[in-house]
């Protein structure tokens, strides 16, 4: 019997893919063929033609240079991605996605990145690099384990919440305790290096959510998951 398809988007790949965020992209699709899934892997850059049919969405970080090369692109898909959002397909945005998926993003020079407004996010350039090892808690993923580069300061609006709380590290500003934002099966996070192998339960939420929505069931099988467990140990030891 062929494998069922899962079709994973990748964001930007050209302009907005540093700090190891490919790794995440890769996770999704190993996990996804442990479980029997076949994973189908698009990269969508600027003036590309959106596919019709998309099972998670994954975008990563850049510099603002990258930013502003795939502004005009994103606020032309942003309809179709408000209309995925709003159908509940999941997605992880990591560091300048996740930034221009809030309202806008300030710069420490003051010029205003306008972002499409899924996420009630709003972010501010500052003038200090918040960098290193993070660690933070969550009632969804438990200890989530992370690497931080980031000058922008996100303040999370009424509509979403953290995707946790900041125990080691930064997180969005630095001041609130707060790291991502969540809002219905959309994840924001600033946490690079990549934030999926050593976080397997989250990317097998995004699967679940995937395959639930595309098949109504989550077929799995008992993986082992010993090597990840030894790496996130030592990983949440190290220092800031």
């Amino acid at each position: 019997m062929s494998k069922r398809e899962l079709t994973i988007l990748q964001l930007y790949p050209r302009d907005m893919n540093i700090y190891g965020d490919w790794g995440n992209v890769l996770t999704v699709m190993r996990r996804a063929e442990w479980y029997g899934y076949q994973p189908k892997l698009i990269e969508y850059n600027p003036g590309d033609a959106f596919p019709d049919h998309v099972d998670i969405i994954i975008g990563g970080g850049g510099q603002d240079a990258g930013q502003e090369k795939i502004t005009a692109d994103l606020l032309k898909i942003s309809p179709k991605l408000h209309e995925l959002a709003e159908a509940d397909t999941p997605m992880l945005m990591i560091c300048g996605l996740y930034q221009l998926f809030g309202k806008f993003f300030k710069t420490k020079d003051g010029v205003v990145i306008n972002g499409i407004g899924i996420l009630d996010i709003e972010t501010y350039g500052g003038k200090e690099r918040m960098i290193g090892n993070i660690v933070t808690d969550s009632d969804e993923f438990g200890e989530i384990i992370g690497y931080e580069n980031h000058s922008g300061q996100t303040y999370l609006g009424d509509g979403v919440l953290p995707l946790g709380t900041v125990r080691k590290g930064a997180g969005n500003n630095g001041s609130d305790t707060t790291e991502g934002a969540r809002y219905r099966y959309i994840l924001g996070s600033y946490m690079h290096g990549s934030l999926l192998p050593k976080n397997p339960a989250i990317a097998d939420w995004l699967l679940e959510k995937a395959a639930m929505h595309r098949y109504g069931d989550f077929s799995t099988s008992l993986l082992d998951d010993h090597f990840a467990k030894q790496a996130r140990v030592v990983a949440v030891k190290r220092p800031r």
